[in-house]
């Protein structure tokens, strides 16, 4: 058998495993067999671990080991600092191949929109990352461990979770050339009264779109028949000449692009944004695959 060599500096990790494998299997010679050394070996060791630290860890019988209460002590200590080490290693050889389940929430119009197209290329970098993603418009409690990953549009809540930009989206009011045609075409903010403005069935006890005039923003309670819980089927609902609706332009990009939306009130539009933020769980300790997935969303929806 090997001859334990424990000098201290680059062999504390050593030192403590040693000390660890000592208490869990009750005895040197249990020790030496899951390490590979002599009782005596062993033995040696923890007494350049007591004169070292200068206490009296183990109490050594005929029969048994005790633990003092330094010992007890060191033993937390050890088994801490062991698991640690653990992780960080696990952590540096996941940097190579980050891999596992990614649950990622996001919203259904700016998942489906911006985020879906993006995986296809992030499963290229990263093969061994098996994604999750579910399309909602319900927040998901990602403390409590419901997702990895959360997109999310507007003020943030305070809370533990750690947050990075991804960007943001102005607001824009349009309505198809049909409905313009067919309704007239507003041309204040006060011409909306007689028009049918769709709206989200969500945040506001009474709906009203934000305005500025000369310097000066002001709100507009607007009416409307039809709500929906997202940006992308107001959009729809333009297009179809069913009303106006002021959504994230991201959500009708495409349909302004080609003419079958128009926006209108642009002068009076007060450049409002929304801004969008990834949710996670940060820590020292965070996984790789959150890491390089939050750090892809960065890079390519900004």
């Amino acid at each position: 058998m090997n001859e334990a060599r424990l000098p201290g500096g680059a062999d504390r990790a050593r030192a403590l495993a040693l000390f660890v494998a000592v208490v869990e299997q009750g005895s040197f010679s249990g020790a030496g067999r899951e390490l590979d050394l002599s009782p005596s070996a062993v033995s040696r060791a923890i007494d350049r671990i007591e004169a070292r630290l200068g206490v009296r860890l183990l109490l050594r019988s005929t029969r048994a080991l005790a633990l003092t209460a330094e010992g007890q002590a060191y033993l937390q200590t050890a088994r801490r600092i062991l698991a640690d080490l653990d992780d960080a290693e696990q952590q540096i050889a996941d940097q190579g191949a980050p891999r596992g389940r990614l649950r990622v929430s996001a919203a259904l119009s700016h998942g489906r929109l911006c985020v879906v197209p993006l995986l296809g290329r992030f499963l290229a970098l990263y093969p061994h990352i098996l994604v999750d993603i579910a399309l909602t418009d319900t927040l998901v409690d990602v403390a409590a461990g419901q997702a990895d990953v959360a997109i999310r549009f507007g003020p943030l809540a305070d809370s533990t979770l750690t947050a990075r930009k991804l960007g943001e989206t102005r607001r824009v009011i349009v309505a198809s050339p049909g409905y313009l045609a067919h309704h007239g075409r507003p041309e204040v903010p006060e011409d909306l009264h007689r028009h049918n403005c769709l709206n989200f069935n969500f945040r506001r006890v009474e709906p009203v779109w934000p305005f500025t005039r000369e310097g000066r923003d002001f709100s507009l309670s607007v009416q409307g028949n039809i709500e929906a819980n997202n940006g992308e089927t107001l959009g729809q609902l333009a297009e179809a000449g069913v009303g106006l609706a002021r959504v994230g332009r991201f959500s009708v990009e495409g349909e302004i692009a080609d003419g079958r939306l128009v926006p209108v009130l642009e002068e009076f539009n007060p450049g409002d944004v929304e801004h969008i933020h990834a949710l996670f769980v940060g820590g020292l300790t965070i996984p790789a695959r959150i890491r390089v997935f939050v750090d892809f969303l960065v890079a390519n929806l900004r």
